[in-house]
């Protein structure tokens, strides 16, 4: 995935927050993904009660990490990204989990959560930014450098951690 300035057609919104830019797309009154974006994208959200819902309930997470989602989601994905997935939105906000302690609680292995975690449609309300390497801060969104990185840092910082 690389950083570069969108179309905004293909969002329902795109929300400025204080780490990123944020791409929602909804269907059917369900959030089926989200996206980070460059900092130069323009933010607009669209006129729709849901879209409001989710813009209200990102921003109460930007103004208090503590705060709990409670969204229709429906990304796309296995049945076993679906349980990472579960088990990712179980993680509390300021604590973090490694690929290998999820990996153990599902009885599969390391490289299979963090492929999961690539593959997650929905960053930030299913928070792999919370699921960090053995050795470290790991990668992110399939980087391991760079500006996702850095987002996963901030996300980090924001609930308290440095890692």
């Amino acid at each position: 995935m690389s950083v570069t300035s969108v179309n905004s057609r293909q969002f329902d919104a795109i929300l400025a927050l204080p780490f990123c830019h944020l791409g929602l797309q909804v269907e059917n009154q369900q959030l089926i993904a989200s996206e980070y974006l460059a900092a130069d994208s323009k933010s607009f959200a669209a006129r729709s009660s849901f879209v409001s819902k989710i813009t209200e309930q990102v921003h109460a997470y930007c103004e208090d990490s503590n705060f709990q989602f409670s969204l229709k989601l429906n990304p796309p994905g296995t049945d076993f990204q679906r349980s990472v997935w579960k088990q990712l939105r179980a993680i509390p906000a300021g604590e973090v989990m490694t690929y290998g302690e999820v990996a153990k609680k599902l009885g599969s292995s390391p490289r299979a959560v963090g492929n999961a975690c690539r593959a997650n449609h929905i960053p930030l309300i299913i928070p792999c930014h919370r699921v960090i390497a053995a050795s470290g801060l790991g990668g992110f969104a399939g980087h391991r450098s760079g500006y996702f990185l850095g987002i996963k840092r901030q996300l980090l910082r924001h609930e308290g951690l440095e890692i």
